[in-house]
């Protein structure tokens, strides 16, 4: 039977049955199919005769538009606490707010001194960012339960940046005392002359000013989406590759230990070989000092996390042990007596505001980036973590101009870059806040810090502070303990985060996470580029059509082929998509079309050897009935068992022009062979692209392309099937003139 296109093959179909539902469509006759089929045409609305330039500009005349409701408006989304400040209720919300906020102030003082050690910076400069930070955090926030201050992974990427300019600035671990004269904003004596204090504050400032000045750029550009390429796997292989350097890096506090600092490419790995090389240079009072910290810390910690739900409030023993470890050093005098590290000299009240060092920008634009990216993504994460929990609204573009803020004014006021802190916002949602006004009382708590209690932390060993960076780090290490279970519901999950806690724990923080982002979009183009493809079968009694290698007891519709490509159509995988179409259906037309040529080119061979022209004629004529009495098995024209190819495309989201044209070979190459392909469940953007593509040429005039259902697909190829053998029938037995003879396919 000759291979035939017809026009109907391209319009919108689906099937409308008026009694019962047939078993198969084997079962049913020709009459009844032709009866049953009804054509479905779907009127498309008119596209919006808004041109990009139009929609441009009403865009900006709506931004543009300067009255007294706009302002209003504009202010109250710049500013969230206009909207919810004078709705606040005294009664019942102010009393959760304020134990909220003390708790997690409690728990920010000795968290603020530690991770001020992780970032290379005094402490007085931990509790000034985690002050500021706050205060300007109730203002701008739409997150009602986000705690925003010093993070962990933050700080050691702050450290790091802050160590490796020190390092060209000639500065080492040894002579914080020196002074280098210079044109740095902030200077111990106000000559100009600089010390490792002060600079290593200059560097860290400038930072915040850049990593604030990112993300106010990323939030009034509207690229809040950008937090999307951050998967879940991926920061938390991040913040647990971070964890293991930032205990790698507290270590010799604990140790009491003085090491070479190591930056860069294998800085983890040369960090231990020191701790070993030099561990005969223990100080016993720091170890003493740390494993009795660790063996209170940790059993009191996780007594707090087994029964939140019954306490009212966790146990501050932190801060409990920083009191206590500081009276104890203090009285015992372990600076003098042991040669312990300790805090020193914390000053009190506020420091002048200072401009960051311009000089520093060019250095430091590179280390910004990776800090801003975390920065936010942790704070959005976070804030619609909880906003989904608690049912309100966040606003993920808000979210980043605020933390952008706590980033960029406190650089004025000698702070370092912050974000929302996992472990102080669990604290704050579970200890019963209901708005930011918590923020304000941790504010209040820290001022106090800063005004009078400061100087009281003098004696307080820095193994302590160590020891209490350590222990917050014991949700990241837990990760560990959820991979076999990340293995089992997705090995590409998984192997994101092993690729980036390794990069980040053997490379380098900013490598590690840039290593973490390249392989994630990497494996969703593999996912895209090699998906699962199937062939369908149909579920008795029904219109339902699944997977035949999935799903048992499902029937195969007699010379159909049902194929699903579980993927968007595009250059990257149109090879594979032919690959694997001719794999499942078993029919490689490219393959029997060149075998038809192998098989016409013999036949011409064979005409060529006649003597005449008359003669020709005869043997031709005598050759094609030997053919068709009794054809040899070398000279047979190529068979396929099927009829009609049915493309599945609910999977495709989209196709771009290579997948058109992918789209269009196969079906012309079907076409050479005698088999029709069908289009089934394209959703209207792949419709129009079809449309536009010229996908069934001039056969397609009336603008139908493709069926609404796979079933109506069938049933379309059943009908044309059997109208098909119809036709057949009338031409049997006329023999066709050997000039005439094409290309046929046996189904």
């Amino acid at each position: 039977m000759a291979a035939c296109s017809p026009a109907l093959a391209m319009e919108d179909t689906s099937s409308q049955k008026s009694g019962q539902s047939k078993d198969a469509l084997g079962s049913v006759t020709p009459e009844e199919t032709l009866a049953n089929f009804i054509h479905v045409k779907l009127e498309e609305y008119e596209p919006s005769g808004f041109s990009t330039k139009e929609l441009i500009l009403q865009k900006a005349r709506e931004v543009c538009t300067c009255n007294h409701q706009t302002i209003i408006t504009f202010f109250c989304r710049l500013f969230p606490v206009l909207d919810w400040l004078p709705c606040y209720n005294v009664k019942t919300q102010l009393l959760g707010d304020v134990i909220s906020g003390l708790l997690v102030g409690i728990v920010a003082i000795p968290q603020s001194i530690s991770y001020s050690l992780l970032a290379s910076q005094d402490p007085i400069y931990g509790i000034y960012t985690n002050f500021f930070c706050n205060i300007i955090y109730v203002a701008m926030a739409t997150s009602r339960h986000n705690s925003v201050g010093s993070f962990g992974v933050l700080c050691l990427m702050i450290g790091q940046s802050v160590n490796r300019h020190l390092q060209q600035a000639g500065y080492s671990d040894d002579n914080a005392g020196s002074l280098v004269v210079g044109n740095s904003t902030s200077s111990t004596n106000g000559t100009g002359a600089c010390d490792r204090s002060c600079y290593a504050i200059t560097v860290a400032l400038s930072l915040s000013f850049l990593v604030g000045l990112y993300q106010i750029l990323l939030g009034v550009l509207q690229l809040g989406f950008v937090a999307v390429y951050l998967s879940e796997p991926l920061l938390s292989g991040f913040v647990t590759g971070s964890s293991l350097t930032i205990i790698t890096s507290q270590m010799k506090y604990l140790l009491g230990l003085k090491i070479p600092r190591h930056e860069g490419v294998g800085s983890f790995i040369l960090t231990w070989v020191d701790l070993f090389r030099y561990i005969r240079n223990t100080n016993i009072c720091d170890l003493v000092t740390s494993l009795v910290a660790l063996a209170v810390i940790v059993p009191v910690k996780e007594v707090n996390e087994r029964y939140k739900e019954k306490m009212k409030a966790p146990f501050p023993i932190e801060l409990l042990v920083v009191i206590v470890a500081t009276v104890i050093s203090y009285y015992c005098n372990f600076e003098e007596r042991y040669k312990s590290a300790v805090c020193g000299e914390i000053p009190t009240g506020f420091r002048k505001p200072t401009l960051p060092d311009i000089n520093l920008f060019s250095s430091l634009a590179v280390d910004a980036l990776p800090i801003a990216v975390i920065g936010f993504a942790m704070t959005v994460s976070l804030a619609e973590i909880f906003g989904k929990k608690h049912g309100y609204a966040v606003r993920a573009n808000q979210e980043m101009i605020a933390i952008g803020m706590c980033n960029l004014i406190p650089s004025f006021f000698y702070c370092f870059a912050s974000s929302a802190a996992l472990t102080k916002t669990l604290l704050k949602e579970s200890t019963g806040t209901q708005t930011q006004v918590s923020g304000l009382v941790t504010s209040l708590v820290l001022l106090l810090v800063l005004l009078w209690i400061a100087p009281l932390f003098h004696s307080l060993q820095t193994s302590i502070l160590g020891v209490v960076t350590i222990v917050n780090l014991r949700g990241g290490l837990r990760k560990f303990h959820d991979t076999p279970s990340m293995w089992q519901l997705s090995k590409l999950d998984t192997v994101v985060w092993w690729a980036t806690m390794l990069s980040s724990t053997l490379i380098t923080t900013e490598i590690g996470l840039l290593t973490g982002v390249c392989f994630a979009l990497l494996c969703i183009i593999f996912r895209t580029q090699r998906p699962r493809a199937t062939l369908l079968g149909k579920v008795s009694n029904t219109e339902i059509y699944e997977d035949q290698s999935t799903y048992k007891q499902l029937s195969s519709i007699a010379n159909i082929k049902i194929f699903r490509f579980e993927s968007s159509l595009y250059y990257a995988n149109k090879e594979y998509f032919k690959t694997v179409l001719y794999q499942k259906t078993g029919v490689n037309p490219t393959l029997l079309a060149a075998k038809h040529q192998r098989v016409g080119a013999q036949a011409s061979t064979d005409t060529g050897n006649s003597k005449s022209f008359f003669g020709t004629r005869c043997d031709c004529l005598k050759q094609a009935k030997k053919r068709a009495e009794k054809p040899p098995a070398d000279a047979c024209p190529p068979s396929t068992d099927m009829h009609t190819l049915i493309l599945d495309c609910r999977a495709m989201h989209f196709i771009d022009t290579v997948g058109l044209s992918a789209l269009k070979e196969t079906r012309h190459d079907y076409k050479e062979i005698g088999v029709q392909v069908l289009l089934a469940n394209c959703n209207p953007s792949v419709r129009h692209r079809l449309r536009e593509g010229g996908w069934a040429g001039e056969m397609d005039s009336g603008g139908q392309l493709a069926f609404h259902s796979v079933h109506a697909a069938v049933q379309f190829a059943e009908w044309w099937y059997h109208a098909q053998q119809e036709e057949s029938k009338e031409k049997k037995g006329a023999l066709p003139h050997p000039e005439d003879l094409n290309f046929q396919v046996s189904l």
